[in-house]
């Protein structure tokens, strides 16, 4: 493969020329994991007042192959910063800003893009109005357009309906939408199917649907492709994405990986290896999806996966395989013979792990409470949670 190109064409030529765009990870998840967000709030305050971590992690999805530095603005809305006693002196402007100057110039150091997003609300949980949510959106968007971002992604919505909204204000941007939703194949949290929903995201301005977090690889490629085929019936035209978690979850309900018990300190026997990686990629490629990436769980290692898997169609490795043989091939230089008899890859690709765990099961059992936006228990408020709330949950 030859060395790393270097283009600086947007989203849409790159997609409209059939070329594999590669995302990033999960970046609250990874920073939780290095003490930069907490669990809960998953706010992404880190952008301010640790930069050097933010910017750091950036870097290392550039290095294993991401196309796409998305700013770390995930809940970065004031109605998050703010909702069930959070008390950052640190206004969404200044985050949103923060992660898109750290995305920016790491963007700048390769042939990356750079993206603005918003995502769900708690003010849509609480019942608010369009007028009010759609505020939100706009505040977040004033922003990103100030800031010049190559293009705009909504994503991790639970309800197409918000999602529309969220669609319906950035485009009035004039750049490039893309959409995404927290969903499987069971559709959204109030039962529209995935289907419907993407046709719902194109007809409201989005050119590129898709699903992200949630579910893991090969369930939300499921889910997308019953997006892409309901949108060719329907006569529209769109770009696909998928941005999958890095955990199996193959005993999830509608809600995903949040109503398993493991949510969130227990997950990491569900992680996915790298090897689980090159079989996603693949199901994504051949299912017609050109922007992949991931969501929460995935680390660079995970992605540098995903583009050595795809390798052969963008016709170049990422940097950080300086460091890792194809399918374990520098096993090879291990002082013991029967490691360095796995330096190959039918090895690696039929391997079953496993978890070293012997009295722990293979499926768990999902809460399932059912509840969505309309369920006083999903009213969100600016007051920290009470004892008295917690004991009656």
């Amino acid at each position: 493969f030859s060395p790393v190109k270097k283009c600086s064409r947007g989203i849409l030529e790159r997609l409209n020329a059939n070329e594999v765009v590669i995302g990033d990870g999960g970046f609250v998840f990874a920073l939780e994991k290095r003490g930069y967000v907490k669990a809960g709030p998953w706010t992404p305050e880190a952008a301010v007042t640790h930069p050097e971590a933010v910017r750091q992690l950036h870097r290392e999805f550039l290095r294993a192959g991401s196309n796409v530095m998305q700013a770390f603005t995930f809940y970065a809305s004031d109605d998050k910063l703010e909702n069930r006693g959070q008390t950052l002196k640190i206004t969404g402007a200044q985050v949103n800003e923060a992660a898109c100057d750290l995305a920016r110039e790491v963007a700048n150091e390769g042939d990356a893009l750079m993206a603005g997003g918003v995502c769900q609300t708690p003010s849509y949980l609480s019942c608010k109005s369009e007028t009010e949510v759609k505020a939100i959106f706009k505040k977040q968007l004033d922003v990103f357009i100030k800031k010049n971002v190559d293009f705009l992604i909504a994503e991790y919505f639970e309800h197409v309906e918000e999602a529309e909204w969220a669609v319906q204000v950035l485009k009035m941007s004039g750049k490039p939408v893309a959409a995404s939703m927290c969903i499987g194949p069971q559709g959204d949290m109030h039962g529209v199917p995935p289907g419907e929903c993407a046709v719902r995201l194109v007809k409201a301005g989005a050119q590129i649907v898709g699903v992200n977090c949630h579910f893991d690889p090969l369930t939300c490629v499921e889910a997308v492709k019953m997006m892409k085929a309901a949108v060719e019936k329907a006569g529209l035209k769109a770009h696909y994405m998928v941005q999958p978690l890095a955990y199996h979850t193959p005993d999830c309900n509608c809600q995903g990986f949040i109503d398993l018990p493991e949510f969130p300190f227990a997950l990491e026997p569900r992680i996915l290896t790298r090897w689980d990686m090159h079989k996603y990629a693949r199901e994504a490629y051949n299912a017609g999806i050109r922007f992949i990436g991931g969501c929460c769980g995935f680390e660079p290692y995970h992605i540098r996966a995903v583009a050595e898997e795809l390798a052969p169609e963008r016709g170049f490795l990422p940097q950080a395989s300086d460091k890792h043989g194809l399918w374990g091939a520098a096993l090879e230089m291990h002082t013991k013979p029967w490691v360095r008899a796995r330096a190959r890859r039918d090895y690696w690709e039929n391997i079953h792990p496993a978890s070293g765990r012997p009295k722990c099961p293979s499926l768990s059992s999902p809460e399932g409470w059912g509840v969505t936006k309309g369920h006083t228990e999903l009213l969100q408020h600016r007051e920290a949670t009470t004892a008295q709330e917690i004991h009656k949950l």
